[in-house]
């Protein structure tokens, strides 16, 4: 095995073959550029927004909107990266197939294995998410399920051990038995589960509709929340703004990141737009600004409704409005909950089986993968497997362990897409004229010879200035923050080196500091993440060594 083809890369006309030229695909390409926004929005607002924005408020009190700013900005760096890519090489696969084109096939491959974490993961998060919601809403009509179907198994039997009070003991206490063997588990979730696929499995255009449908609803109510909790507003629950420091705030980011992983998913859709090479910039720029705003401005409103440390739930727009004695919103909330939770599912489903495609196709995983339906012209196969990779864990895992795991796949996946606009070799004068002729999307060129060194030494001046003791902090790997420590030392470390090569290369300013704002984020994760994510990725290198390697197509 010679190391060099490791790092084989496909040629964007091999590619364009493979559906970008819209002759080679055989999916149907029915998505303008308000469908794929709508499927944006309806993937960035939902768990993020009726779930984790409770324990981002939590951690970081009314101060997480700068976290939520952070993240906007990474993202829409990012966004313009994913933008980039997508006008140059419009086919399925998201950052898998730019990783093809721009490192070569080992990160192509490591970041495939990422993203179909990513997406399975997280749609076990929103399904349990979702579940919570939805059971609240039938408590409204006074249809009342066991406590057995209601939650996952492994909280029920931490509640038991722990014996602490509340539907997982209760579960525990009720909950018939084969053997020795509790038989508990999430039941809407797996139904929820069940649904979304077979309507994913159905056809596009359906989930065109169902999505477009709810994303009306859930921004209307959104809306509502927000006006309606205006009135409710204490500004001294405002006060203090950062009340565990600034770290306090990075300790959301797992929560907060989470919120914007869907504009990812738009990417997936290539193959099924009109015009991707205009088109799915437009959608994956516009819902992230809208999405942006909405989490700002919510995250305002229900930190100034209640104390922060009242947050901590995973029903937090509902929590506020019951401390508030609001009962008309619980049920308005929990309406909302379920229609946009549902859509995040939908858009999350449809993705990852694009992406088993996409590497199916390459060779990379088996041949099975890649087929598409005769009849409902999607890739019915991997959509079937992908509801058995979401459906299955549900029955053993829980909501905590799920969020952190997805949110450093995402984030490792939105360093290569940046990275890579980086190493991309330039367009010439007629490449670029021709792009904008037909209006597809580039990312304007600045040079960063003089401004990312000047941006990087300005902060140190500035956080110098404002912090005094962070850089002696940092540096001290004696204290509990060791492995915090460390991963802001090697971050200063890239900014250092990043900041020569933008000297030396001139390298383009925008994806530069996606980059840089993806790492930053990254140095919030815990040492749990990481281990679990090496994990995952060890034993995606042995499938891919194991097979991938040897039947890629750039093999043959």
């Amino acid at each position: 095995m010679s190391l060099s083809n490791l790092f084989r890369r496909k040629s964007t006309s091999t590619i364009l073959q493979q559906g970008g030229d819209g002759e080679h695909s055989g999916l149907n390409k029915v998505l303008t550029v308000k469908d794929l926004t709508f499927f944006g929005i309806a993937a960035i607002i939902g768990g993020g927004t009726f779930s984790a924005i409770g324990n981002a408020c939590f951690s970081g009190g009314p101060g997480v909107v700068i976290l939520y700013v952070i993240c906007a900005i990474a993202c829409g760096f990012t966004a313009m990266c994913y933008a980039e890519f997508a006008s140059r090489v419009p086919v399925s696969g998201s950052a898998y197939t730019y990783a093809y084109v721009s490192f070569g096939e080992i990160f192509a491959w490591i970041i495939g294995w990422a993203l179909l974490m990513e997406y399975s993961i997280g749609n076990i998060y929103i399904a349990f998410s979702w579940s919570g919601y939805f059971t609240n809403l039938l408590e409204g009509f006074n249809i009342h399920l066991p406590e057995w179907l209601t939650i996952n198994y492994k909280s029920a039997h931490a509640a038991f051990l722990e014996s602490k009070s509340g539907e997982g003991i209760l579960a525990w206490q009720n909950a018939p038995a084969i053997g020795s063997l509790k038989i508990i588990f999430d039941l809407p979730a797996v139904l929820i589960n069940i649904l979304i696929t077979y309507l994913v499995y159905k056809g596009t255009k359906e989930s065109r509709n169902i999505s477009n449908a709810m994303v009306y609803i859930k921004l209307a109510i959104i809306v509502l929340v927000i006006i309606v909790g205006a009135f409710y507003i204490d500004i001294n629950n405002w006060t203090p703004f950062m009340p565990n420091g600034f770290s306090g705030v990075m300790g959301g980011v797992s929560a907060v990141f989470f919120a914007y992983i869907g504009f990812d998913a738009v990417s997936t859709l290539a193959e099924e737009s009109k015009n991707p090479q205009r088109d799915l910039p437009r959608g994956m720029i516009y819902s992230l600004l809208i999405c942006t705003v909405v989490y700002i401005i919510l995250a305002f409103v229900i930190t100034g409704m209640v104390s922060y440390t009242l947050l901590g739930v995973s029903d937090p727009l509902a929590e506020i409005f019951a401390l508030k004695g609001v009962k008309w919103m619980l049920f308005i909330v929990s309406i909302a909950a379920v229609v946009a939770m549902t859509s995040v599912m939908l858009v999350f489903q449809m993705g990852q089986p694009r992406i088993w495609m996409t590497m199916s196709r390459d060779g990379l995983m088996p041949k099975k993968f890649s087929e598409i339906h005769p009849k409902h012209k999607t890739p019915g196969f991997a959509t079937i497997v992908t509801g058995l990779v979401v459906g299955i864990p549900i029955f053993f895992t829980d909501e905590n362990f799920v969020l952190d795991f997805t949110s450093i796949g995402t984030l490792f996946a939105f360093v290569l897409v940046c990275g890579g606009v980086l190493m991309l070799s330039p367009q010439s004068e007629a490449e670029l004229a021709e792009r904008a002729t037909k209006g597809k999307f580039r990312i304007p060129y600045i040079n960063s010879k003089y401004i990312f060194p000047a941006i990087v030494i300005g902060s140190v001046a500035l956080i110098q200035n404002l912090f005094p003791t962070f850089f002696a902090d940092t540096f001290n790997f004696n204290d509990d923050n060791f492995a915090s420590n460390i991963s802001m030392v090697v971050f200063f470390i890239l900014c250092v080196v990043m900041a020569v090569l933008a000297f030396v290369k001139n390298l383009s300013l925008i994806p530069l500091l996606g980059l840089i704002s993806c790492c930053y984020l990254l140095t919030g994760m815990a040492v749990s993440n990481w281990k679990w994510f090496g994990i995952w990725l060890l034993i995606g290198l042995v499938f891919y060594f194991a097979y991938g390697f040897k039947n890629s197509k750039l093999n043959q």
